[in-house]
């Protein structure tokens, strides 16, 4: 009894075993299709659905169905053609963006042009059609108006000592003007008396 016992508890862990792998390998089978799932998948179920053989050589050789080569080529064939239009649009891709970097440099590099001049135009002043700097214009500046200053205070003095003069010369010519008229009354009295005494001694010479 014993013994009937243990054969079919032995009997049983076998069946166990064998469902086991039965599902397992359906389960590996429903992992595996030709027509979806990856490239390497699809290879892998049509080895799985291939039978091998020895040649007379002993060479190993697969026996593999030629629709399944088929269909594995044409989906090998398309996953290239899409590799290859991923790769023509990553290459577009990366072309432009490369033309929008030349671009974004080239208004970057025109940005700096455009600021650098704005800086230079903006720490420098325009004088007599030259660029100068700030500090280099406001010395020139200050040397005109401290020149200006000066040749109006020479001017001033110049003035004030041409109109001394003047004052000089007009009183100096008062007095000579004074000095000329009494000399021509005096002049003019001697005249007058030389008249008179020539004239008495006329009327002297008539007499006798």
């Amino acid at each position: 009894m014993k013994f009937l016992i243990r054969i079919a508890f032995l009997l049983a862990i076998v069946y166990s075993v064998e469902v086991t792998a039965q599902n397992s390998n359906d389960q590996t089978e429903e992992q595996y299709s030709l027509n979806s799932g990856t490239i390497d998948n699809q290879f892998e179920y049509v080895f799985r659905k291939s039978g091998n053989f020895k040649g007379t050589d002993g060479s190993k050789y697969e026996a593999v169905k030629y629709s399944n080569l088929l269909t594995l080529k044409n989906h090998v064939l398309d996953s290239l053609k899409t590799t290859y239009k991923k790769l023509e649009n990553s290459e577009n891709t990366v072309q432009n963006q490369a033309n929008e970097i030349e671009d974004l440099k080239t208004k970057l590099l025109n940005t700096q042009s455009t600021l650098d001049q704005t800086n230079t135009e903006k720490n420098n002043m325009a004088l007599l059609g030259m660029q100068t700097s700030k500090t280099s214009y406001k010395a020139i500046m200050w040397s005109i108006i401290a020149a200006l200053f000066a040749l109006l205070l020479f001017f001033i003095f110049k003035f004030k000592n041409s109109n001394s003069l003047t004052k000089q010369a007009k009183y100096k010519l008062e007095e000579v003007e004074t000095e000329f008229e009494e000399h021509r009354r005096v002049a003019l009295e001697r005249e007058q008396k030389v008249r008179r005494q020539l004239q008495d001694e006329i009327n002297k010479n008539k007499t006798k």
